[in-house]
């Protein structure tokens, strides 16, 4: 029997796992794909958002400014990659000018600091590239940007070290209360807990419907995004935004971790919500957008497009909710869900506290990993690395200069990779100007090795996504 079950590994649910796992809790944590992170979390758009945008008052807003607060310390702790950028609002006219206006005063009411309105030349002196039709912006100093992917799996990597169960390929088919706790079914194994965490990003409301009566609806928003090689000019230095509509905070353009830039999202509404193909109309309204901030963007260097979807609801407002028998939703969690990650997760054990659950913290609980990146070190300490172990020595990603050493560090790491994509947002290698055209045949190599199984079993991604391909996929030498 568990004390807590918690469903979905986005960055909510390990968020949620990495604060529990501080208590003497037994915590099952259930994920349907054969990773963590492989849901909104992977695509969007990298944001720590400072706060401004949320309704003056919604919980949305408090948790948005406190999580944006916590993140550079919870970055450094688990060793993710945090930048503290600054973001720009961007003005066109009079109606835009008024909107800034509008917004400055609901960032205040909601406690983000240092919110400052700029005129057309402070503006162009801070971004030179924009389109100098601009009349001004809004500068929020505390914004930034993170790997959403990178942040979750050191969450969650900290969570399973002490002691949290992480369950992968486990999507819950049923859930039901019996007496005093809950059953938990998947397609293959049946599990129970006395309270639910109920994580599932898009499949929540499907999760939600099964535990209690119907109290939200999803309405699943695909956003879709452009990344640049990050060797193009021109590049921007802050997230740039234009002023927000009723479906999001429009196109964006901002700089990423590893230098791009990353261009997006529209807005789509879509019944099916893991639906994250793109359209050859939907990027050319994010190309066509994007250009009336910054006009000279490049999109013929274009390396990756890709999708996302995020689970938008009718009220504009995160939808968590403490239920009868321990069912605990946090659900709806849209933009700016992964800036508030970090302050939802205080406030669901606030929450599970208030509703009996007895938290004693764990002795000797140790929130902190070290991720050894090759590129990052000193010549003296590269040299040590190689001189210990040659595998640093050989450098599989070029365009990310990734090494064995690191591949095989991610392979030995407390959540192991099963795909060429999970060994990419574990180490970088694959994120470059080839996407993987080099060392993906080199990462499948290496993961058949050292997992001991047939290249021809190594996936791409998710399950089902083969690399080599033919009637019984036979055997290849790499």
């Amino acid at each position: 029997m568990y004390d807590i079950a918690i469903i979905g590994a986005g960055i909510i649910g390990a968020s949620v796992a990495y604060e529990l796992s501080r208590y003497r809790l037994k915590i099952l944590w259930l994920e349907k794909e054969n990773d963590v992170s492989l849901g909104a979390t992977r695509a969007n758009s990298a944001i720590v958002h400072a706060g401004y945008d949320p309704p003056a008052g919604s919980r949305m807003a408090r948790l948005n400014v406190e999580g944006t607060r916590l993140m550079p310390a919870l970055c450094e702790a688990v060793d993710a990659h945090y930048k503290n950028t600054g973001s720009l609002v961007l003005a066109f006219d009079e109606r835009d000018r008024s909107t800034l206006r509008s917004l400055k005063e609901q960032g205040d009411a909601n406690g983000v600091p240092g919110l400052q309105v700029l005129n057309r030349e402070e503006t162009l002196a801070r971004e030179p590239a924009l389109n100098p039709d601009i009349v001004g912006s809004l500068y929020a100093p505390s914004a930034g940007i993170i790997l959403p992917w990178e942040l979750t799996l050191g969450l969650a990597e900290v969570a399973v070290r002490e002691g949290v169960d992480l369950r992968l390929r486990q999507e819950l088919q049923t859930i039901r209360y019996e007496a005093d706790h809950w059953k938990l079914e998947t397609q293959n194994e049946t599990y129970q807990a006395r309270r639910v965490i109920n994580a599932a990003g898009q499949g929540a409301e499907k999760i939600h419907r099964q535990a209690t009566e119907p109290a939200f609806h999803l309405l699943p928003t695909r956003g879709e995004y452009y990344l640049l090689d990050k060797a193009v000019d021109p590049q921007v230095s802050h997230v740039l935004f234009q002023c927000p509509g009723p479906l999001g905070k429009g196109i964006l353009v901002t700089p990423t971790i590893h230098g791009n830039t990353l261009i997006g999202p529209n807005a789509e509404l879509i019944e099916d919500g893991e639906d994250t193909s793109t359209t050859y109309a939907g990027l050319a309204e994010v190309a066509q957008k994007a250009r009336r901030s910054v006009p000279n963007l490049r999109f013929g260097e274009n390396i990756r497009h890709f999708s996302g979807v995020r689970a938008n609801r009718e009220v504009d407002d995160f939808y968590i909710a403490m239920h009868d028998k321990g069912f605990l939703d946090l659900a709806a969690i849209k933009s700016p869900g992964l800036s508030a990650a970090p302050a939802i997760a205080l406030y669901a054990r606030e929450l599970l506290e208030a509703d009996g659950l007895e938290v004693q913290p764990r002795e000797g609980w140790n929130g902190r990993r070290k991720v050894r990146r090759f590129a990052e070190r000193s010549p003296e300490d590269k040299a040590a690395m190689v001189d210990a172990n040659p595998a640093f020595g050989r450098v599989i990603c070029r365009c990310q200069t990734i090494t064995e050493g690191e591949i095989l560090e991610a392979i030995r790491s407390p959540i192991p990779p099963v795909s060429i994509d999970a060994i990419k947002r574990r180490t970088g290698a694959g994120l470059g100007r080839c996407q993987g055209g080099f060392c993906g045949p080199r990462v499948l190599e290496i993961l058949s090795r050292e997992l001991g199984v047939d290249p021809a079993e190594i996936l791409q991604d998710k399950d089902g996504s083969y690399i080599v391909l033919g009637d019984n996929r036979p055997e290849v030498r790499i």
